[in-house]
């Protein structure tokens, strides 16, 4: 993976990135809000929501590579087993996160899984050998205080619980790193299809172990109305957009630069409570919003002028 060649050379591709991960970021909140009012309201286990969610992903991508791009031909990527250990990270993160905000504040789940960005940036560094500028490092811990002054974790109710969100923090970065290696040969959609068969192979697996152990949070759920399954395939179609949006940013741009705008997911989830549940923001975490995309802002300006000089 050495020395690794961008899967493309145009000047504003990393632009094009950033821009791709700020709308594919802005979109995952939203299924995250729907999966927890399912497993609330829903009273429906955090593991058959996760394989729920991958299940449509895999309809909707199997259904436009079939009719769309070329039959059966296309539903074979060139790394298959890659983008298939793809689906197994991501779902795996999914399960983990969405059983966390069962048992702790959504907030502090939120503070510890926004580690991932640095995880992700040093893996790069380590693994694709990217290199990453002090003033590129500097942005992504920037943005991480941000995040840790809007969600205002409450650290003394963080226990064992806690390696949850850390959890999927590792996960997630692994899976995006994979995102840029898979990405330099196999189409977004076909990344998505294998991801979804993954996904929904490891998610099976562990609510049939969840059945026969009789655990509540991988149990399969029968009963369900009309709302349930509306609610379901929208979460889906939203994840299904918000990861694609993520793929092709990482095919564009280095994992490294795209960390940053991690961060963006909780600018977006802050206002989704606003809109949606009236969870009018404090003045400290207006604050935090402002140096996240401030920390976005300077990467991404900074890349404008490297492009604008190249040309």
């Amino acid at each position: 993976m050495a020395g690794m060649e961008p899967y493309s050379r145009k000047a504003d591709a990393p632009i094009r990135g950033m821009v791709l991960a700020i709308v594919g970021m802005s979109l995952l909140p939203v299924m995250d809000a729907i999966a927890k009012f399912l497993g609330e309201a829903g009273n429906l286990s955090p593991g058959f929501i996760a394989l729920a969610r991958f299940g449509v992903q895999l309809v909707i991508s199997f259904g436009f590579l079939f009719f769309f791009r070329g039959g059966i031909a296309a539903l074979k990527p060139k790394r298959f087993w890659i983008n298939f250990l793809r689906g197994m990270l991501i779902a795996l993160a999914s399960l983990l996160f969405f059983v966390a905000i069962k048992y702790m504040p959504l907030a502090d789940a939120i503070a510890v899984f926004f580690v991932e960005a640095l995880i992700l940036t040093v893996l790069s560094m380590l693994i694709l050998r990217e290199r990453v500028g002090w003033r590129r490092l500097l942005a992504v811990v920037t943005g991480f205080i941000g995040a840790l002054i809007v969600v205002q974790p409450s650290f003394a109710v963080l226990g064992p619980v806690s390696l949850l969100p850390l959890g999927t923090a590792l996960l997630f970065a692994t899976y995006l790193l994979l995102n840029r290696v898979a990405g330099q040969s196999d189409s977004a959609w076909s990344m998505q299809y294998v991801a979804g068969l993954g996904g929904v192979f490891v998610l099976g697996v562990a609510i049939v172990f969840g059945e026969i152990m009789h655990i509540g949070d991988l149990r399969f759920t029968i009963s369900l109305n009309w709302t349930d399954w509306a609610l379901l395939v929208l979460m889906g179609s939203v994840g299904v957009l918000g990861h694609f949006m993520v793929v092709l940013a990482f095919q564009v741009a280095p994992a490294s630069l795209l960390a940053p705008f991690q961060y963006v997911e909780i600018v977006a989830a802050v206002l989704l409570g606003l809109v949606l549940f009236d969870d009018f923001p404090t003045l400290s975490k207006w604050f935090g919003i402002l140096i996240i995309v401030c920390s976005g802002l300077y990467v991404f300006w900074r890349e404008q002028r490297t492009a604008t000089k190249v040309h």
